[in-house]
């Protein structure tokens, strides 16, 4: 569902065909689009080398990790090399699906984020209700505190995805499957989330409330009615909102026939949605805590920055202990480290699979440009709000916490933001006329 900044936009259909009229609120199984959906060209032959590659690198580090740090971490490698796979075969992200919701109306995305919550939802009600956990952990819901930063936070994230073309996890199964532009995005991440460290004292008590957990105060069983009901609102109205806008259809990406499509891709987004909520409640149960991914791009910033020379570790935000705790361990022993590297070798394994893994060069100063500022608000906004897409969102909403909703609010804000945003750098914006968006 990714779009990356590479794949063109605004392209216009010259075949005249009928558009599927109804009426504004009807609420269709199929909801309306301007054309059918494009067919999926064929998979390209697989790039035996990168994969050699990516995957002797993805079990190679899993080893290595299980013999020097133990099995806990290695598994949480392993299950980050599945999320990359899946992330890369089902196309899934959060960028595009916003994009294509706000500029033309498609819900495809949306309906897709529905599923992947409401599973997760139900798997975290499950899990956190119960107290299952590995390893020793108990497992715990994810939260955080509802104030000034949070908004302004979510809302600097939503300007910055449609800036830098991908939002945390997208960053990541961008640059394991290839994307040069993306690798710029992610380094704007780090600088971000640096930038973010080093003015810590300047933001640390901005005003909040405390978090607010909807199981405190009906149980996890009401907490997940509650949830659930909001997300079956949320796929009716982006099923209102595309039937009364009737927009162009999402891009099909390549695809393998037959049981070959499984290790080849694409999969469908519902399929991608499950296999997600499946592996990302496997990392709550395995290590105690959601799945995260932008913590991860602080702690190597701060790594970078001792390598040069520098001295993070006497900054206020990393003299705090649990932060300084983190900077002084290894990567391969950080939570977030380890899905995110095995997010990047997993989707190049994928990649790979499906033919399409390649270096992109001769990059534009526009998409450098933007790639670069879309990072650095990304990071900025990330740690500002307590958590990204996936760290906020995913795992706010799902744990049933009040501000999941609300980053959610404030990004989708930023997004409208960031679409207008991008004329700045020459990007494009799907457009009604389009043949796919």
């Amino acid at each position: 569902m990714t779009t990356t900044p590479t794949t063109p936009v605004g392209t216009t259909d010259t075949v005249d065909r009928p558009v599927e009229t109804s009426p504004a609120l009807a609420l269709k199984w199929r909801p309306t689009l301007s054309v059918p959906p494009p067919q999926a060209p064929d998979a390209a032959p697989v790039r035996w080398w990168p994969l050699a590659v990516a995957l002797i690198g993805g079990l190679g580090l899993t080893a290595f990790v299980w013999s020097e740090h133990g099995a806990l971490p290695a598994t949480l490698l392993a299950l980050g090399l599945g999320l990359g796979f899946t992330l890369f075969h089902s196309r899934f992200g959060f960028t595009s699906a916003w994009r294509q919701f706000l500029a033309v109306g498609n819900g495809t995305g949306l309906r897709a984020h529905a599923v992947l919550l409401g599973t997760t939802a139900t798997l975290f009600a499950l899990i956190i209700g119960t107290g299952t956990g590995l390893f020793g952990n108990e497992p715990g819901p994810s939260a955080g505190p509802i104030g000034i930063a949070l908004f302004a936070g979510a809302f600097l994230f939503g300007i910055g995805m449609q800036l830098g073309g991908a939002c945390a996890s997208g960053t990541l199964f961008a640059v394991g499957s290839g994307q040069s532009a993306i690798v710029i995005t992610l380094f704007g991440f780090i600088v971000g989330s640096v930038i973010y460290s080093a003015a810590w004292p300047l933001v640390a008590d901005l005003p909040a409330v405390p978090p607010v957990l909807l199981s405190d105060h009906v149980g996890w069983g009401g907490s997940w009615a509650i949830t659930i009901a909001a997300l079956i609102a949320m796929v009716v109205i982006s099923r209102v909102v595309q039937n009364r806008r009737v927009p162009p259809p999402v891009g099909a990406p390549p695809a393998a026939q037959g049981w070959a499509r499984v290790l080849r891709g694409s999969w469908p987004l519902v399929a991608g949605a499950l296999v997600l909520a499946v592996l990302g409640a496997a990392v709550l149960v395995v290590s105690g805590g959601s799945w995260g991914i932008t913590s991860a791009f602080n702690l190597w910033g701060a790594k970078a920055l001792q390598l040069l020379g520098f001295q993070p570790e006497t900054w206020a935000f990393w003299s705090q202990p649990d932060q300084a705790a983190q900077l002084a361990g290894p990567i391969l022993q950080d939570k977030n480290s380890l899905t995110n590297i095995g997010i990047i070798l997993g989707a190049a394994v994928a990649a790979a699979a499906a033919g399409t893994w390649k270096l992109h060069t001769g990059l534009s100063w526009n998409l450098v440009a933007a790639g670069l500022v879309g990072g650095i608000l990304m990071g900025i906004g990330a740690r500002l709000a307590g958590g990204c897409n996936i760290g906020a969102y995913l795992a706010g909403i799902a744990s049933g916490s009040l501000h999941g909703w609300l980053w959610a609010v404030f990004a989708l804000a930023g997004t409208w933001a960031g679409l207008r945003a991008r004329s700045l750098f020459g990007l494009g914006v799907p457009k009604p006329s389009d043949s796919v968006c």
